[in-house]
């Protein structure tokens, strides 16, 4: 049985003379622990694609599934990180990374959920400004926030939705490795009752 499996997957928008087909018998099966990027043209349908995979859509025809149960709704196991960081501005680096780790990991002691935000905001070499608020930030800094929010709530799946593409070149080529180095480490330093949620 695939990890990841998407059968027959169709989605449009609209109806009618007005409806547009974004994807049309899409087939993909995924292991455990592979690398996939989806590469395709603006409008061909790679957001769409990964809603669906989030939960955050439902297809119109066919089925995803994970671990072969249906996917039909967002789960803390599929976390996404958007090209547009999608912070809250109000809250720190380290209370917007909390709020999603509060959620995801409600039952744990407080202390083990503060020591689990400070670890991830370490891994994103960003405690000198855990304080911060987005807008004090940079564009790189707060993409690291990101990555680190959606890390720490512990996914099976972690989807990237062009999350570079507002970057300059140099601190994009940076980021692409970090992120591809803290995702290595997270796996790595898991700890085994962090795949046991309610």
């Amino acid at each position: 049985m695939a990890f990841l499996e998407l059968k027959n997957v169709s989605k449009g928008y609209g109806s009618g003379a007005q409806r547009a087909e974004v994807l049309r018998d899409i087939n993909l099966s995924i292991a455990e622990g592979e690398f996939v990027a989806i590469i395709g043209y603006s409008g061909a349908g790679k957001t769409t694609l990964m809603s669906l995979i989030a939960g955050l859509q439902r297809p119109d025809e066919g089925s995803v599934t994970l671990r072969g149960e249906a996917v039909k709704e967002p789960s803390p196991d599929r976390a996404i990180v958007f090209q547009n960081y999608s912070l809250l501005p109000w809250l720190s680096v380290h209370d917007n990374i909390a709020l999603a780790v509060d959620e995801v990991f409600s039952s744990w002691p407080a202390d083990e959920r503060r020591a689990h935000v400070e670890k991830y905001i370490a891994m994103v070499n960003l405690t000198p400004v855990r304080d911060k608020k987005p807008g004090e930030l940079f564009g790189g800094m707060r993409q690291r926030v990101s990555v680190a929010r959606a890390l720490a709530m512990d996914p099976k799946i972690l989807l990237l939705d062009e999350p570079l593409s507002a970057l300059d070149a140099l601190t994009r080529a940076v980021l692409q490795d970090e992120i591809a180095r803290i995702w290595s480490e997270s796996k790595k330093n898991r700890r085994p009752h962090h795949q046991q949620r309610g």
